[in-house]
């Protein structure tokens, strides 16, 4: 047992720098030594510690500020390279919290996860951390697994198969297995707090999302995937997927509130014509290379902020939408 902790005095000594030791939070060899005591229940002697940290910084690299340099005690800098700062730290768990792609167990525990490797000091300051959300998280536990095999199906050149959900009305609202198709992988991507798989199904040749929190029970087959797709031809699909409904891209043309100009930028991203209207303050021209089904679920989303030049046939099915919407409207109907 003695030789087992003389040889992880090192991780010891390190361990305790990297949790109790910053510029502003600096240690003695002597505070080392009892801090290590009380978490390790072990006794170090003051000269192997500093033995151990002139190893630390001289021999494996670490930036340790010693003593010798600042005329104080010792601490530990962040190596750029390899450790987060605070506020990324900070924004790793704002995102597992709040996001809906993966339950809140697993999210608990990448967020203790990333607590560990900050020191005590800064964890102090998101003690009182509380998530402010409705409760929309998914309850499918194989998302992050389903990440990793679909990650692995694509290096492999691999097919999958898999069983795809989605919520059903019967007597009561239930999940229902709706398919178990075979699909050859592209790409994940991820679009308003949600992954999806962009794939091929088995018998088709177009590409197609299926949202991966719901895909369950992933089996990876082995048959290669034999439609060949270039990288841009899988960039391209995904930024025309609009509302995350992949298709053909057409050149659509509307005439939009200047309320929707940042909003137009996070959905379509950059590749987007933007054009002044001759006297009118309050409307700018649109124009976007985009899949029209997806251009019309945001419209409809943004009715009275946008109006579809074009296409003729998208700003028609937008006419006949609204038409059918107003008549539910306008026939009167016993409330009561």
């Amino acid at each position: 047992m003695e030789l087992y902790e003389k040889n992880g005095n090192i991780i010891y000594i390190l361990n305790v720098l990297k949790k109790y030791t910053d510029e502003e939070h600096m240690l003695s060899v002597s505070q080392i030594q009892r801090k290590i005591k009380e978490i390790y229940d072990v006794q170090i002697d003051n000269r192997t510690i500093r033995r151990n940290i002139n190893l630390l910084k001289y021999k494996l690299d670490y930036d340790i500020c010693t003593r010798d340099e600042n005329g104080k005690g010792y601490y530990i800098n962040r190596d750029p390279e390899t450790d987060f700062e605070p506020g990324e730290i900070r924004a790793i768990i704002d995102n597992f919290s709040y996001a809906n792609y993966i339950v809140p167990s697993i999210a608990k525990n990448i967020i203790k996860k990333c607590k560990n490797i900050q020191t005590i000091y800064e964890n102090e300051k998101i003690k009182d951390y509380h998530i402010y959300a409705n409760n929309s998280k998914t309850e499918n536990v194989e998302v992050i697994k389903n990440i990793e095999d679909i990650s692995n199906s694509i290096f492999l050149n691999k097919k999958i198969k898999f069983e795809y959900w989605k919520y059903t009305i019967t007597n009561k609202l239930e999940k229902k297995i709706v398919s178990t198709p075979v699909v050859s992988p592209y790409a994940i991507v991820y679009n308003k707090q949600e992954f999806y798989l962009i794939g091929i199904k088995e018998g088709q040749t177009v590409f197609y999302n299926y949202r991966i929190d719901r895909i369950k029970n992933i089996e990876i087959l082995n048959e290669n995937i034999s439609i060949k797709k270039s990288k841009s031809e899988i960039q391209d699909f995904a930024e025309s997927s609009t509302e995350m409904f992949g298709g053909k891209k057409e050149e659509i043309e509307a005439i939009c509130h200047i309320w929707l100009l940042d909003t137009i930028f996070e959905t379509f991203g950059r590749n987007v014509t933007i054009e002044k209207i001759q006297n009118d303050e309050e409307h700018f021209k649109l124009k976007v290379d985009t899949n029209p089904l997806g251009f019309k679920m945001w419209a409809m989303r943004n009715i009275d902020l946008v109006e579809v030049k074009k296409t003729l046939t998208l700003r028609n099915e937008l006419k006949d939408v609204i038409k059918k919407a107003m008549m539910k409207y306008e026939i009167e109907k016993d409330v009561n």
